[in-house]
């Protein structure tokens, strides 16, 4: 099962040095769902070929601008490509206001539909269940209506040992069920524990993807023993007052973050349009959560082994 997430923008307030606003894809077992829509996200799509028309489900963590600018083009965008089939949109409630606003004005009617499922941040919530995965939305501290998003793959079912199975005649029909836990009774009588038949699936993989936040041991219990976790490190803790000042990170408070939840793997993004190069905020972070990558964008990372 392909559990994978590609970078598309990794800066904050506004595109600088090659770096545009927060948005992510993440493939879950061949379904794209989209992670926030900055201004450029089509045009980031286009160069690291995330087809549009695979995205079912967008989750928009708030409405500061360069989190979801890009929304209307991509929308637009879909009408005019010919979508028709409906579109799933995790977003703050007065963001369809701000859609039904812009469509308005341009005099536009989509072809599509969008079914909005409304966040809030007052509490967790699952928001999204589907046979790949759960999303939980996280609740942050950012001053205004913000979500981070915990996506939690499905427990798999058992694997066969296939030399178990050799001269035991058993009918493939019956695999799926053997996977599923059952035992297996031969002709003769006799029965076949599952576990002689079968090995347990690797526990189910976690994405957490914290946005614009302040430092708050709120929603640590949520994220713990995330596989990937993606926090947000606006500053170098040199500028602990402004993060403080803004409601953001710093890159040292993110691998604190990552150690104190046991991840057990951190990226860091949002970077600040003051910093032209990454070093400092990895190597910050680094120094608390050595398993620390800086999410470039165009690059993707594995969540877990696969």
């Amino acid at each position: 099962m392909k559990f994978e997430v590609t970078i598309l923008g990794s800066s904050s307030a506004t595109p600088i040095f090659n770096r545009n606003p927060s948005s992510q894809a993440l493939n879950i077992n061949e379904r794209l769902y989209l992670i926030d829509c900055g201004e450029g996200t089509q045009q980031q799509m286009l160069r690291y070929d995330v087809k549009a028309g695979r995205i079912d489900h967008i989750f928009i963590s708030h409405l500061h601008g360069d989190h979801y600018l890009g929304l209307v083009g991509l929308l637009s965008s879909m009408h005019l490509n010919g979508r028709i089939k409906p579109l799933h949109l995790f977003c703050p409630p007065r963001l369809k206001e701000i859609i039904d606003l812009e469509l308005e004005c341009s005099e536009t009617t989509l072809q599509f539909p969008i079914h909005y499922i409304f966040t809030s941040n007052e509490k967790a919530a699952v928001i999204l269940e589907n046979q790949d995965v759960t999303v939980e939305s996280i609740p942050l501290d950012h001053g205004i209506p913000c979500t981070g998003f915990l996506f939690r793959e499905k427990k798999r079912l058992r694997k066969l040992i296939k030399e178990k199975l050799e001269g035991l005649d058993i009918p493939t029909e019956y695999y799926s069920l053997i996977k599923r836990g059952s035992d297996f009774t031969l002709p003769d009588g006799r029965t076949i524990k599952n576990e002689d038949l079968t090995i347990d699936s690797s526990e189910p993989k976690t994405y957490a993807y914290c946005s614009d936040t302040q430092f708050n041991l709120d929603y640590f219990n949520q994220i713990r023993h995330a596989t990937l976790l993606y926090h947000e490190s606006t500053f170098l803790h040199n500028m602990l007052d402004r993060a403080i000042e803004t409601r953001h990170t710093t890159a040292l408070q993110a691998g604190e973050v990552a150690l104190q939840i046991n991840a057990e793997k951190l990226l860091i993004g949002h970077f600040s349009a003051r910093y032209k190069t990454l070093t400092e905020l990895l190597e910050e972070a680094q120094s608390v959560f050595p398993q620390t990558e800086l999410a470039i964008e165009g690059r993707t990372f594995l969540i877990g082994d696969q």
